[in-house]
C-alpha cells in the first residue's frame, strides 16, 4: 500500500504542519490503513510528517506493537510518555474514531506472532525469591524477545549490502554514543582483532568531529543509534555523508535521522524491562557484520 496522496494537494494549504497533521489523513487523501502492515507502510513512506508528540507516539508504536496490542490506553500512554488524549488524536489522524478501534490493527497482528505477545497473555510467572533475581529474569526475557525479532523480520538483502560496503572500504569508522556506545566499542574491538582497520569515534576530549575529519569516499561508516536520537551521532554521520563515504546503520525505526543518510540500514528493536533496555540483538547483528566483512575480504 502506498501512503502517497491521491487528492490535489490543496487541502490544508496555508496551514502549519502541526495543524495539518491534526486533521485526518483520510480527509487529506490518504487511504485508511486496514492492517498493521499497511500502517507501517504509511509510516515508512516518508510522506507523513508529525508534530513532536505524535512523532513520539509513532516511534513507540513502531517499536512496541505487542505492548500496544495488549495494553490499556493508560498503560500505552504511560509507556510512550504521552497523555491518553494524544493516542486518541493519533488514531484519529489515521481515520479511526478512537484508540480502541485503532488498537485492533495491533491485536490482529499479534495473534500467533511474537513469543513475547503470547507470553504476556499466559498465566503469571512464579514469583522470584528476591527482587534482584526477578529483575535478572526480566532482563533475560527482554534479551530473548529482542533476539527473536531478528529471526522473524530480518532483511537479508540489506544485511548483505552492508557487508559489501564495509568489506570494500579502505577504513571503517564506527560511530555510536550513549546507549549505542557499548555496541560500537565491541564492534571496533572485534574488527581490530580480525585485522580490519577501523576508527572508533569515541569523542574523548570532545574530539569526535576531529576524529572524522579525514574521512573520504574510499571509507565507510558503521553507525549505531537508538531513539530518542538525541546524541551527536546524526551530526557526525552527516559529515561523512557530505564527503561521500558509504554509510551503513543499525537503528530502531524508520524515524531515525540516520535512515535518510544511509546507503543501507537494518532495523533492530531492543525490548526493555523496568526501564532498562537490552542490547543483545544489536550486539548479535554487530558481530554478524564483523564476521561477514572478514569472510568477504578473505574470499
Amino acid at each position: 500500500m502506498s501512503g502517497a496522496r491521491t487528492s490535489s494537494g490543496r487541502a490544508g494549504a496555508g496551514e502549519s504542519a502541526p495543524r495539518r497533521q491534526s486533521r485526518s489523513l483520510v480527509a487529506l487523501g490518504y487511504t485508511k490503513p486496514q492492517t498493521y502492515e499497511e500502517l507501517r507502510a504509511v509510516l515508512s513512506s516518508g510522506t507523513v510528517h508529525f508534530p513532536k508528540r505524535l512523532r513520539q507516539v509513532a516511534i513507540f508504536l513502531w517499536q512496541h506493537p505487542s505492548d500496544v496490542a495488549l495494553g490499556t490506553i493508560a498503560q500505552v500512554a504511560d509507556q510512550a510518555g504521552v497523555q491518553p488524549s494524544t493516542l486518541v488524536r493519533f488514531a484519529q489522524v489515521f481515520g479511526y474514531a478512537g484508540f480502541s478501534d485503532f488498537q485492533t490493527l495491533f491485536k490482529d497482528h499479534m495473534k500467533g506472532s511474537w513469543p513475547e505477545g503470547r507470553q504476556k497473555g499466559s498465566q503469571e510467572p512464579a514469583k522470584e525469591p528476591n527482587a534482584s533475581l526477578h529483575f535478572l529474569a526480566g532482563m533475560v526475557g527482554a534479551s530473548q524477545a529482542s533476539l527473536s525479532r531478528i529471526g522473524s523480520g530480518f532483511d537479508t538483502d540489506r544485511f548483505e549490502t552492508m557487508i559489501d560496503l564495509l568489506a570494500g572500504a579502505e577504513l571503517i569508522y564506527v560511530i555510536g554514543s550513549k546507549r549505542a556506545f557499548p555496541v560500537t566499542t565491541y564492534v571496533s574491538l572485534t574488527l581490530s582483532q580480525q585485522g580490519v582497520r577501523n576508527v572508533l569515534v569515541d569523542n574523548v576530549g570532545s574530539t569526535a568531529f576531529d576524529q572524522v575529519g579525514c574521512i573520504s569516499q574510499r571509507d565507510a561508516v558503521l553507525a549505531v543509534s537508538f531513539s530518542p536520537y538525541n546524541s551527536i551521532t546524526p551530526d557526525l554521520v552527516a559529515v561523512a555523508h557530505e564527503r561521500g563515504a558509504h554509510i551503513v546503520t543499525i537503528t530502531d525505526s524508520t524515524f531515525s535521522p540516520l535512515v535518510k543518510l544511509s546507503d543501507a540500514w537494518l532495523e533492530v528493536v531492543e525490548q526493555d524491562f523496568a526501564g532498562f533496555r537490552s542490547l543483545a540483538a544489536s550486539l548479535a547483528v554487530g558481530m554478524a557484520l564483523v564476521h561477514g566483512v572478514v569472510a568477504r575480504r578473505a574470499g
